[in-house]
């Protein structure tokens, strides 16, 4: 049971969302179903960018390394290793890498079951399932 209490870096394979961004899950399905929480950690290339969706739990993200570029509900944030957001169940939002540097953020979602919703598309994916992989590059 101890080795569900921690979960090693290099005991994740990455999930591969597209353009160079990876993410790897942290804690939540992944390793325990008594979780509450799913949390995990995703690199952004340069430039690189997740396209505006929705979740169906609230979301916590905290800045690691680089600059980030939040869009959250219509308006625009600068933020910077440290900055913390959180962004309430439905509202639109995104993260994109605003340095030349990668990007790092880790984030908490309210929630073991997560969906993931495009607002362009309208489409609902499970959070990080092989339908789930989107990136963008914003150059």
């Amino acid at each position: 049971m101890a080795s569900s209490l921690v979960v090693r870096r290099d005991e994740i394979t990455p999930f591969d969302r597209g353009t160079g961004i990876r993410t790897r899950p942290g804690i939540g399905r992944w390793n325990s179903d008594g979780c509450t929480v799913t949390t995990g950690v995703t690199e952004f290339p340069a430039e690189c960018g997740l396209p505006l969706h929705t979740h169906n739990v609230e979301e916590s993200v905290l800045v690691l390394a680089g600059q980030a570029r939040a869009e959250i509900d219509g308006k625009f944030f600068d933020l910077a290793v440290g900055d913390v957001t959180w962004v309430p169940a439905g509202v639109p939002h995104r993260f994109v890498n605003a340095g030349s540097d990668e990007m790092r953020i880790y984030w908490v979602y309210g929630g073991r079951y997560v969906t993931r919703t495009i607002c362009a598309t309208g489409e609902t994916f499970e959070h990080l399932s092989d339908l789930d992989r989107g990136g963008t590059r914003e150059a």
